[in-house]
């Protein structure tokens, strides 16, 4: 599977300090590398990224900002509850907060990445 570079789309995926810091100097050296959110392992990754989460994102992606009440009209969830995902995912990078105080999640499209191996 192939991800367009020229769409606005973000890469959630596992990688150990040492790939960050490649990717980093990679993108320092002029080497585009997209937007990435990573998680240290798998296991982070789930935790942070529960169905309720990814039922925010699915509503939130390529929409712009919106306030906490109107995600929370969209996913059909209580603003309470929705309020503690929200934070988790900021928390986390996923989500960030616009000036306003607004939510947004800037991306139009998120593409997950990680390798599943055996175990040691």
């Amino acid at each position: 599977m192939t991800t367009d570079n020229t769409s606005n789309t973000v890469t959630l995926s596992v990688a150990s300090r040492d790939d960050v810091t490649n990717r980093a100097l990679a993108a320092f050296d002029g080497t585009a590398q997209g937007a990435h959110i990573s998680f240290a392992s798998v296991e982070l990754l789930w935790q942070t990224m529960t169905p309720k989460r990814w039922d925010l994102l699915k509503v939130m992606t390529g929409q712009g900002a919106m306030s906490m009440r109107e995600a929370a009209r969209r996913v059909g969830r209580d603003v309470k509850t929705v309020h503690g995902d929200v934070h988790a995912l900021l928390n986390a990078g996923v989500l960030d907060r616009e000036e306003s105080g607004q939510i947004t999640f800037p991306f139009d499209a998120v593409h997950v990445d990680f390798t599943l191996t055996t175990a040691a």
